[in-house]
């Protein structure tokens, strides 16, 4: 294993379970455990799986209309997210295409923010470059990991720990104590199942960790697992599916942003790249992010280029995420095509080894969230 390469404290205990190693957003990560990525997904689809996404980043931001300073970078309402809630947002540039997408909650007298592994030290440059000069505190917090802990029978393992998470629903944050320590919780997660994210202290992380594994219903998951559930409940991964090209609008995510954030509302634009996100939720986008489900039994990955017809003609779109659905049973794929042919039920071809196959655009996403609303 590189020796650049960054570990979280929870690395012994992946090494202790036998967890296959790589190299991830500059960490050594687990991208499975001896039970083999196929196992690892149905289990946390029927069951709980144990994430270590302490290689995200965390932050804290607090100062004078902190909410209203960081709406100056995000198209999301933010201040008019309630207390002790989570929204799903994303950083925009000048050309209104997406820097990452991150979490943030509304803390009270501070927001919590999450943002991806790979572009969390671009992020903090970008929030501090911003908002700094504002008035407001930048705090990447450094020591505290973060644990996922995600499938239906999630809520009923966390209960034993404290009961007050039963009483949590979607999107929901608060500060609850597991294993005699004080822990940042979230209903949330990136598999389309009900969960928890948990930010714990280094210290106390090890033995959550193994609390939460020490009940049956509770399996260490990898990074393998973790992108075919997110594949399957249709979400995207920054760097793949979504990008600094990517608009919100072509990547179907004009859900997250709210009416007073767009035109004509009471806080309308101000963030990067409004003068073209804005005219787009109105009139569309000339791409679109699709579900793809190939036909036979043969993945169509990430870069597969697809095409109008069998034979002939340039490609029309191409594949930013693809593979095996386990829960599914069989290859699932998402990709961006002409917003003409978006229709579910369309049939274009992808090109795999020289040869075009059928693949059927279909609905977002493969298998219905369980999310506890």
């Amino acid at each position: 294993m590189n020796d650049d390469l960054k570990t979280t404290v929870l690395n012994d205990l992946h090494v202790g379970l036998g967890a296959k190693m790589v190299p991830f957003a500059g960490y050594s990560m687990p991208v499975q455990y001896k039970a083999g990525v196929l196992k690892e997904h149905l289990h946390t689809r029927a069951a709980s799986g144990l994430f270590d996404v302490s290689h995200m980043g965390q932050v804290i931001l607090r100062g004078p209309d902190v909410a209203l300073a960081l709406e100056t970078l995000v198209p999301v309402s933010v201040a008019g997210l309630a207390e002790n809630r989570q929204r799903y947002g994303f950083f925009t540039n000048d050309a209104g295409g997406i820097e990452d997408d991150l979490m943030v909650a509304n803390r009270g007298d501070h927001l919590f923010v999450v943002v991806n592994a790979a572009c969390k030290d671009a992020d903090i440059a970008h929030l501090r470059g911003a908002l700094e000069p504002r008035g407001i505190a930048v705090e990447e917090i450094e020591d505290r990991a973060l644990l996922a802990l995600q499938g239906p029978q999630s809520e009923e393992v966390l209960a034993r720990l404290n009961p007050a998470v039963a009483e949590m629903k979607f999107m929901d944050v608060a500060t609850v104590e597991l294993s005699g320590v004080d822990c940042w919780i979230s209903r949330s997660g990136y598999t389309g199942e009900d969960g928890y994210e948990i930010s714990v202290p280094n210290e106390a992380a090890l033995a959550l960790a193994e609390a939460l594994l020490s009940d049956d219903r509770v399996e260490a998951i990898g990074l393998g697992a973790r992108d075919s559930l997110r594949l399957e409940a249709g979400l995207c991964l920054y760097g793949h599916d979504i990008d600094s090209k990517t608009t919100p609008m072509a990547a179907r995510l004009q859900w997250a942003i709210q009416k007073v954030r767009r035109t004509d509302g009471e806080r309308a634009g101000g963030f990067p790249g409004a003068d073209v996100i804005l005219p787009e939720l109105s009139d569309g986008a000339g791409m679109a992010r699709v579900g793809l489900r190939p036909e036979g039994r043969a993945p169509m990955r990430e870069g597969v280029e697809l095409f109008a017809a069998s034979e002939g003609g340039a490609p029309i779109g191409k594949v930013t995420s693809g593979g095996f659905g386990p829960t599914v049973g069989g290859p699932v794929a998402m990709g961006y095509i002409p917003t003409e042919t978006a229709e579910p039920g369309t049939v274009l071809y992808g090109e795999l080894r020289g040869k075009r196959q059928p693949v059927q655009v279909a609905a977002l996403p493969f298998v219905k969230p369980g999310f506890k609303r």
